[in-house]
């Protein structure tokens, strides 16, 4: 069976992916390669991977205001995330999401999600499923 985290609705819209879990906030500016999409933050623990077409998940974001421009300019290079899954929303990655079109929900436990689990996020009811988790159905 599914896993459903009910979360909060930030960011409206519906889209399933895998996840790439982070245990430490994130900043879009300076932390993630704008012309790549890898994060490039040091020390971070997802150093080195790339966001493009994944389900973000870390416990929320840090850093100037210009990092929603990052967010948004990622999205449109294709090389963004797919969702956004928060603990606590942060405005700037709220701002950028909107002016992305990502769907973002806050309010959830990222603890509860690994990195490679096929998620669906709900931007509209503010859910997050757990369809498969590590390669099998749950």
């Amino acid at each position: 069976m599914p896993i459903v985290l009910k979360g909060r609705p930030i960011t409206g819209g519906r889209t399933r992916g895998k996840a790439l879990v982070s245990k430490n906030p994130l900043s879009f500016l300076g932390g993630v390669d704008p012309e790549t999409g890898v994060i490039i933050e040091k020390n971070h623990d997802l150093n080195g991977e790339k966001i493009g077409g994944a389900v973000l998940c870390f416990p929320h974001g840090h850093g100037s205001t210009v990092g929603s421009y990052v967010l948004y300019s990622l999205v449109r290079r294709g090389v963004g995330p797919k969702a956004i899954v928060n603990e606590k929303a942060d405005p700037v990655v709220v701002v950028g999401a909107v002016i992305a079109e990502v769907p973002m929900v806050d309010e959830i436990d990222v603890s509860q999600i690994r990195t490679g689990d096929l998620v669906e996020v709900n931007g509209d009811e503010g859910t997050v499923v757990i369809l498969e988790r590590d390669g099998s159905c749950t």
